[in-house]
């Protein structure tokens, strides 16, 4: 349990009754003030990471009522839900997604800001067993959406969208210097509208004009059968809003396949070990080993005269094909396990058959053992 150093209510600055969207706002509002791009403050990046978990925290409904019954939550500090890989194209961070949102321009001056939203990508992360039989999962992530108080259009009631007066709606100014060598046209882009060339009048005092504002997001992902390691679904519209209602990006989910403990996937294929005795892999013998659906139970007919890591195919027992009903195969290495201890009427047996197929296997036993099996 990891404890709270601050209460997190008034972290955001809100009461412990508030909404999903007063914890929202509160949010908004505050990183405004405390994001280091606008705040010069020495400790402002470290009070917009405490602002930032606390939002973590009490805008996830089960780590609030953990944190309002107990006061702390679980690995709270970490962030994350354990299968999420943030890794959009701001970086994963409501830091940097912030940054976009006050312009992004930087110590590099006004540039064009563009309309339509950027795809983002996350990865998430999939249990074999899963990608065996489909999983709905949940991916929780961060990203510049729409303004729901103006509903995306970045202007408050009764304002209106106007050309820019600074740059007449070219999203360029052009500067002349006057110089020795003669008259020199410089053209930048215009840091009233950031090169759009329209202004909000009255914009919206949520989103500042933009139309958007930055959010945590979740979304549930239909991951479907079979699908391989590295493999890519896009979920449409669900990236960087656009801004003031233009077309929003897409978010790409990148699927990671996790290790499994048992079998080892090779395309459609399976591979597993399985162990046998002796007297199995010379006489031959049925086996059963675990499939990869629940309580699966897969019959492994051995050979007779199997040699040590022999490989028995037993065909439709692997991964289900993407968009398929058929299967792979599983491809099972047997090791032939030689007993460490024998007893003695398992010895004289032993001896028997390797006089029958002549061997003398007599000399080999040490003065140690040939004492044990005159007391035995």
């Amino acid at each position: 349990m990891a404890a709270m150093a601050k209460d997190l209510y008034e972290v955001l600055g809100v009461s412990r009754d508030a909404t999903e969207a007063d914890i929202k706002k509160a949010f908004r509002r505050k990183a405004r003030e405390l994001h280091p791009d606008v705040n010069k403050a020495p400790d402002a990046e470290d009070q917009f990471k405490e602002l930032n978990e606390a939002y973590d925290v009490l805008s996830d409904a089960n780590k609030r009522a953990q944190y309002d019954r107990f006061g702390t939550v679980p690995g709270a500090a970490g962030g994350g839900n354990g299968y999420v890989d943030f890794d959009d194209l701001f970086g994963g961070g409501f830091g940097d997604i912030f940054s976009s949102f006050f312009g992004g321009a930087g110590a590099g001056g006004p540039r064009q800001q563009r309309t339509d939203g950027r795809d983002m990508g996350v990865g998430l992360r999939l249990t074999l067993e899963e990608v065996a039989t489909g999983a709905k999962k949940e991916i929780v992530y961060d990203r510049l959406a729409p303004c729901a108080d103006c509903d995306g259009s970045g202007m408050a009631e009764g304002g209106k969208q106007v050309t820019c007066p600074e740059c007449g709606g070219k999203g360029r100014v052009v500067t002349v210097q006057h110089t020795f060598l003669g008259d020199m046209q410089t053209a930048t882009t215009c840091s009233k509208c950031n090169g759009t060339g329209q202004t909000i009048d009255n914009p919206c005092p949520e989103c500042n004009g933009q139309g958007r504002v930055p959010d945590r997001q979740r979304v549930t992902v239909e991951v479907p059968v079979g699908i391989r390691d590295s493999q890519q679904l896009r979920l449409t519209g669900f990236g960087e809003a656009g801004l003031r209602g233009a077309a929003s990006g897409d978010l790409i989910v990148t699927c990671r396949i996790q290790p499994h403990e048992f079998f080892e996937r090779d395309g459609d294929d399976l591979h597993c070990r399985a162990n046998v005795s002796i007297v199995q892999a010379t006489l031959g013998s049925e086996i059963e080993v675990d499939g990869i659906f629940e309580d699966e139970k897969v019959k492994v007919r051995i050979p007779e005269g199997l040699q040590n890591d022999q490989i028995v195919r037993v065909k439709g027992f692997g991964m289900p094909r993407f968009r398929s009903e058929a299967r792979g195969d599983m491809y099972v290495h047997v090791t032939v396990v030689v007993p460490k201890k024998i007893t003695k009427k398992q010895r004289e047996l032993l001896e028997q058959l390797a006089h029958e197929m002549g061997e003398d296997v007599a000399e080999a036993r040490t003065p140690l053992q040939k004492l044990r099996d005159k007391f035995n």
